[in-house]
């Protein structure tokens, strides 16, 4: 895949907020947090034969609750904010590795990674912060919370008034698919995001023309005070440490926790790989221009038995002037731990650990401008 996976969320509101407004419900139609948090189209794989209408709903838990305006929102103090990020050290790593699974498999170890999660505020959250988490997750879930056979029983649903939703969800979900596939051959998109606007407007004018009015009373109820989930951008895992080995250049051994308070920029890479190479004059850049706010880190993972030698790495990297750390990865660890699954990737990593984007393949590929994308967020975590 040679685009830039963050930009696939095909749900992507076009406006700043978007509502719709119904006897006095709010429902804050906000779907950027599409792709990781759920496990996504473009972080994981996509099953259009779902086996109920549970599947149709965005597993979104994990993502909100990495975000510090959640944080804020929850009440959470600074003790439950230290204990919550210690949680996320032990999960974040399976979370991470799951996007590469078969959907029903990412699906239910996202389930078994949430209820740990929800076990942790059953013991150290107050009821009022666990009821306010409950609302979030459905506001974050759109319109897909009518589809939370919980919900639905609350709201006293029809199967006739579920089934019409699931048609609706599934009628997205086929498009999104045909616009990622199309964006992934290189092919014209724009009448296939069209598309894609018009079937999520259909799921959202869902909400007045499936819905009685009570029902809709009893939802903005159930919902709560509007949360904008659109505004949140820390969604993502804490990046996997890095699997110590014997062999680093240009630098002593490093991990990502002595990092802390640098922006990392880890990129696996072969010194064999065509794609690669076309990546390495952004990288040197990177190195140069940033100086010691951000560090380049390459990871050396092999392909080829020449890539497996290390004398050969190291003249590899001095010939194409990589001065950045560069960790040599002989057996794959790094690459296994990760779950990568492709040369080049590079994953962008805030000052606290946090992952914040990745980017598979060349960064300028057929006029793809990854590394526009990758500066922009930089800069702003600069900032």
């Amino acid at each position: 895949m040679m685009v830039d996976s963050m930009d696939m969320c095909a749900t992507r509101r076009s406006g700043q907020k978007r509502t719709v407004r119904r006897h006095g419900i709010i429902v804050l139609l906000s779907v950027v947090i599409c792709q990781f948090v759920g496990g996504g189209p473009a972080w994981g794989q996509v099953d259009l034969q779902v086996s109920s209408q549970r599947d149709l709903v965005p597993q979104y838990l994990l993502g909100l609750l990495h975000a510090p305006e959640v944080h804020r929102e929850l009440g959470l103090s600074p003790l439950q904010v230290e204990q919550l990020e210690n949680l996320f050290g032990k999960i974040d790593g399976a979370w991470f590795r799951s996007r590469i699974l078969p959907v029903d498999q990412q699906r239910e170890k996202i389930a078994r990674l949430e209820q740990v999660v929800l076990d942790w505020f059953d013991q150290y959250g107050t009821e009022q912060q666990r009821k306010r988490l409950v609302q979030l997750e459905m506001q974050a879930q759109s319109m897909r919370i009518l589809l939370r056979p919980d919900l639905a029983r609350k709201l006293g649903m029809t199967s006739e008034q579920v089934d019409r939703m699931t048609e609706l969800a599934i009628a997205t979900k086929n498009i999104q698919q045909r616009l990622r596939e199309a964006t992934q051959r290189n092919q014209a998109t724009d009448p296939l995001r069209e598309e894609v606007a018009a079937a999520v407007q259909a799921e959202q004018d869902g909400l007045q023309t499936v819905m009685k009015p009570e029902q809709l009373e009893t939802l903005e109820q159930l919902l709560g005070k509007p949360f904008d989930t659109g505004q949140l951008k820390r969604i993502y895992p804490m990046a996997p440490e890095l699997v110590p080995v014997q062999h680093w250049i240009n630098s002593p051994r490093l991990t990502l926790k002595s990092l802390r308070g640098k922006i990392v920029l880890v990129h696996f890479y072969a010194f064999e790989c065509h794609n690669c190479h076309a990546n390495f004059d952004h990288y040197r850049k990177w190195h140069q221009k940033y100086g010691e706010d951000v560090v380049v880190l390459g990871i050396q993972t092999p392909e080829t038995p020449t890539e497996r030698q290390v004398d050969a790495v190291k003249q590899a990297a001095r010939e194409q002037n990589l001065e950045f750390p560069i960790l040599v990865d002989l057996y794959s660890a790094n690459w296994k731990a990760w779950s990568n699954t492709m040369w080049p990737t590079v994953y962008v990593i805030d000052r606290d650990g946090y992952l914040r984007h990745l980017w598979q393949g060349e960064l300028n590929w057929k006029g793809a401008t990854g590394d526009q994308t990758i500066e922009k967020l930089i800069d702003e975590l600069i900032k």
